[in-house]
């Protein structure tokens, strides 16, 4: 079975981003020499994971994000080409057995909060790497955007970073 990480920056009343899907709010936390794990866990995934709003805004970017991973885009509707883009209106079920059938081992699950929703209420996730930053957001896009069953997780792992984030891994209690 694929793996499939949610690895994401949350704010501590557990909004991933403000109702616009901006970026801006993370901007303080951008320090040199330090992308908090950030580039150790990229390298353990094979494929990304990301709806349309954050597709659509990672096209906004100086560089494309994932130059050396191909990333499937869940869409309805269709997406912007660009090389190495997998378009899909398949469900998380479907999308997870296709990801196998390509060879595909681990996934990064990015977002937004609808699709990891749907990942979740499937029981796809095997692994929730949340980091807290130290704001309140108010309202905006919560950590999972819809309904899932309840499950309980182990906790793996803790890291704390000097300017107030705490990382978090759960897995899925056995």
């Amino acid at each position: 079975m694929i793996e499939i990480a949610y690895y994401v920056a949350m704010s501590l009343d557990g909004f991933i981003a403000p109702p616009d899907g901006s970026l801006d709010w993370l901007h303080r936390f951008l320090v040199e020499g330090e992308d908090f794990g950030y580039a150790a866990f990229y390298r353990t995934t094979d494929v990304v994971l990301v709806g349309r709003r954050t597709y659509d805004q990672s096209l906004t970017f100086p560089t494309w994000p994932y130059p050396d991973k191909p990333c499937w885009v869940f869409s309805k509707a269709p997406v912007a080409p660009r090389g190495g883009v997998v378009h899909t209106t398949l469900g998380p079920r479907a999308a997870a057995a296709e990801l196998e059938l390509r060879g595909h081992r681990r996934a990064w699950l990015i977002g937004g909060g609808k699709l990891a929703a749907a990942f979740r209420a499937d029981g796809l996730i095997t692994e929730y790497i949340v980091t807290v930053l130290p704001v309140m957001l108010g309202t905006g896009i919560p950590l999972f955007d819809g309904p899932g069953p309840h499950q309980d997780l182990t906790l793996v792992d803790t890291k704390t970073y000097p300017l107030g984030l705490v990382q978090l891994r759960y897995v899925p209690a056995r």
